[in-house]
Formats: C-alpha cells, structure tokens, sequence
C-alpha cells in the first residue's frame, strides 16, 4: 500500500485489542500494522487485555499504566475494571472504566493528526471528545455495531431514561466527528436516516488477509488432540454471546441424524456456560465445545472444519449486519451453513459460497447441514468460489488502503475549536 503524503500522526482509540482474540481486535490490529507499515506514525491506546474472560494475563496483571510496542506498533495500555463479558451492569463499568482511564495516556501520545476511535462500547465516545478537544485533533468514529439500538433489541438494555441518554450520547458522538465510518450498507443508511450527514458517513467494511486465510489440508495431529478427527466438522468460531443465538445450533444437533457430522463452538462470550450445561444436561453427544483459539491457531482451526456456521438471531437489526468471520471462512475455501438474513445473506448467494436458512431455525440448519455432509463435491464448489469471491472484493490490503484514504480527508478538514 502505497503512503498518503503527508504522512500522519495517527491514534487508535479501541476498547479492543490483542492479545485479546476477537473480530474488532484482528482488525485494528492488521489496520494498525498496515498503515504504520506505509510511513505513518500510529499509537493505539487500549486496555488492559481482559475480554473476555474477565481475568488480566501477566505481565500485565497489577498494572495500570504500560506502553509496549506490538509488532512495531506503539500501544499505551491503561488500567480497565476488568470484567467477564456478561452481566450488564459489570459490562457498563468495564467500559466506563476504560473510557476515564484512557485519559492518563493523552499526554504520553503526543501531537497528533487524526483519532480513529472504534465503538462499540458507545461509552468510548466520551474518551472520543476529551481527545478532541485537548489534542485539537479530529476524530472518526467508526461504528460496527450500531449501540444502544443492539443493547435494545437483544433486550440488554430496557431502561427508558438510560436508553434516552445512550442515544443523547451517541447523536453527540456523530455529530461531533470529522467522519462517521461504517462497516455495511445497511449501517449506513440506517445513520443517514437518523440524520447523520452522507457527507460525513464512509463506507469501510471488514475484511480478511487472505494470504494468512488460506485454504489447506486439516492438521491431522490437531484434529486428533481437539478430539475433530474421524467426523465431518461444522463449525462456529467466535463470540458465545446474545447476538449469535448459539441455542439454534444444539438445537440442530438434537435433531441431526448423520453419525458423521460433530458440531463445534470454538471461543468465549456470556451465553458459553449456559450452552455447556444445556448440552450436557440434553445428552447432545454430537457437539464439541473448545476454548477461546489465539488469533496464530485460527487459520488452521478454520481448515479443521468441512464447513462453518455462522447465525445471528432474528432482529431487523442484523439484516445490515456482515460478520467479519464470515470472510475468514470464505478465505479458507469452506462452505458455510448461514442462518442470517438481509445482506450477510444476500452476500453469500451473490458469492454462492453457501447455504442460507432462516435465523432460529434448527430444522432448516440442519437439512443444510445434511445436505452439505452428503455431497462433498457441492462443500467443495461453494468453498472454492467463495474463496474467490472475498479475494476480489474483501481483501484486507485494499481496504487498508481506503482507511487511509479516509484518515487523510479527516486530518484536513478544520481543527476543532
């Protein structure tokens, strides 16, 4: 990728990132390395890694202040009530904690050009304008998940008073922002309804690196050691959490017939130990569940599998959602069982890199998964176009490239007052 002169003095302000595992953190994580790569100066400021377990690793245990530099990055981590990613309350503190403590680092930054701030947690947005105001520095808040809107709809947040000042908050945030960057259509015309300028909104979607998510023989010896090995594996990889509406899975699994196919749920979130004991407690033998995975073990995870699953609940919400591991998936070259709706799913039969069901329907996932079990000639044409699909429209380099774009048109509009 080629710099953008001049180049610029850029800070990541992210609840968010490695070694934490999770989407938004290998995606700030490759933006970072991409542009700092190209000859600007990027520090991030984050927390200390907590999510989402709720447990701080060493050596960043006991600490409140650090700055380190993560594959030539600088990063500054401050202190963060750490917190499990579940009860509501204690979630709200976590982020609230980060949003204050984020502050200690303005000083350390230095001068700065543009702030990249990544919400959610909406509580950043109060970090987002003390960095503007005490750096003069113009901001992008970029947005990959629309809150308090999903706190509603998944029912998380039901206080009418809190639900008016998170959405008094939000407004404040985009209205105060050089540039609004979303990750979906859908997402950008959902603001653009709510009376966020289109002038002001910029469309920078998810994306993978498809040289390191590339397909590839299964790893024998890990198949053997995760227990994968002798079955047709579908699987989920990422957050365990209200959004995805795992049960669908187990419930898929009950009623699966094919002795073959084992069902996996790879990664952390709230609703992992309610499924665990579900699982348990209903004798579904034919579902595995493994730990969070390092962002290094995924590519081979994803090669474990004969396909993936990837569900969101039923919400009008989600019909503008497109999950970033759906293009991991699409990279590797496996088919994916889809139990979305609105662009994800439109997505996926433009690509014809899978088969799409309606969300919370364990019946149509599982005929899906039968379908696909039973052709492997059929897995292997939605794989390989889909492999091709996200190398020509979701690569992580070319996107890059329009985040610089879009970080060089923020810096030159006015300073703020």
């Amino acid at each position: 990728m080629a710099a953008t002169e001049p180049n610029l003095r850029v800070v990541f302000l992210t609840h968010y990132f490695p070694p934490e595992v999770g989407a938004p953190q290998a995606r700030l994580s490759e933006l970072a390395t991409r542009i700092s790569a190209a000859g600007h100066a990027v520090t991030v400021v984050t927390g200390l890694p907590n999510y989402p377990t709720g447990i701080i690793p060493p050596p960043y245990s006991g600490r409140r202040f650090i700055e380190e530099q993560v594959d030539g990055i600088r990063v500054i981590r401050t202190w963060v009530y750490a917190a499990r990613n579940r009860g509501f309350a204690r979630r709200i503190l976590n982020h609230l904690s980060f949003a204050i403590s984020s502050l200690w680092a303005i000083r350390a930054v230095g001068p700065v050009d543009v702030i990249f701030v990544e919400s959610p947690p909406l509580m950043i947005a109060f970090a987002a304008l003390a960095y503007r105001w005490m750096k003069r520095a113009p901001y992008v808040f970029n947005v990959s998940d629309i809150w308090p809107q999903s706190a509603v709809e998944l029912g998380a947040l039901r206080n009418p008073v809190a639900i008016w000042l998170a959405e008094r908050l939000e407004l404040h945030a985009y209205k105060r922002a050089a540039r609004v960057s979303v990750v979906t259509p859908g997402m950008l015309e959902r603001l653009a309804a709510r009376g966020v300028p289109r002038a002001k909104l910029f469309l920078l979607t998810n994306g993978v690196d498809t040289t390191i998510y590339q397909p590839s023989p299964p790893d024998v010896e890990l198949a053997r050691r995760l227990g994968l090995d002798r079955h047709r594996v579908f699987m989920y990889a990422g957050t365990h959490g209200m959004a995805q509406g795992l049960d669908v899975v187990l419930e898929a699994a009950k009623l699966t017939s094919n002795p073959e196919v084992l069902y996996v749920l790879a990664g952390e979130g709230a609703e992992k130990e309610a499924l665990m004991k579900k699982a348990a407690a209903e004798g579904i033998s034919n579902i595995r569940f493994l730990p969070n995975q390092p962002k290094s073990a995924m590519p081979a995870l994803l090669n474990l599998a004969y396909a993936s699953i990837i569900p969101l609940k039923r919400l009008d919400l989600f019909k503008s959602a497109l999950p970033s591991k759906m293009f991991e998936s699409m990279a590797t070259g496996r088919p994916i069982v889809a139990a979305l709706w609105g662009e994800a799913a439109d997505l996926i039969e433009q690509a014809q890199c899978g088969v799409v069901v309606p969300p919370e329907d364990p019946h149509a996932m599982r005929d899906a998964v039968e379908t696909l079990a039973a052709d492997p000639g059929l897995a292997g044409r939605l794989g390989a176009s889909g492999r091709s699909y996200v190398v020509e429209h979701f690569e992580r380099g070319t996107i890059a490239t329009r985040f610089a774009d879009l970080l060089q048109q923020a810096a030159m509009r006015q300073r703020p007052a």
